[in-house]
């Protein structure tokens, strides 16, 4: 079987020239994609702990707290002491970071058009329970 028959390849491939598109058209505002996914959740629900968002955002706690860091050091998120937990913080977006998410929710909705541009409602529908149906399966597959 080619790599192009393998849809772990396709998956993979695809996710990174997406995810290379969208940090270019946010390269003028400071942020990448990966940056700009954790910053939407945070404005979308405030509060969460980095475990909580890590898992919401299904990214390893490594990956998780690298991203937090930057967004932090650039004043987009803010780490607050968690109440319940002295060990744990609760993540909170800047009213700069939430200003940033206000202005490039649009951006990704307009690249996010872009790209189903020409492909019939059916077929996208089709497209994501596919999706949706491998995606169960890596969970099934890791236990998760």
């Amino acid at each position: 079987m080619s790599l192009n028959g393998s849809p772990g390849y396709l998956i993979s491939n695809t996710g990174r020239k997406l995810s290379h598109l969208l940090t270019r058209l946010y390269q003028p505002h400071g942020i990448t994609s990966e940056q700009w996914s954790l910053l939407h959740l945070l404005c979308q629900e405030e509060g969460l702990t980095q475990r909580e968002l890590g898992m919401k955002a299904d990214k390893d706690p490594a990956n998780t707290t690298r991203i937090l860091d930057q967004l932090e050091r650039k004043g987009l998120v803010e780490r607050r002491h968690n109440p319940l937990d002295r060990r744990s913080f609760k993540l909170h977006p800047t009213e700069s970071g939430r200003s940033l998410n206000r202005q490039l929710t649009p951006v990704e909705q307009q690249f996010a058009a872009s790209l189903t541009e020409g492909i019939s409602e059916e077929d996208l529908t089709i497209f994501y329970a596919v999706m949706a149906a491998i995606n169960e399966n890596a969970d099934q597959q890791s236990g998760t």
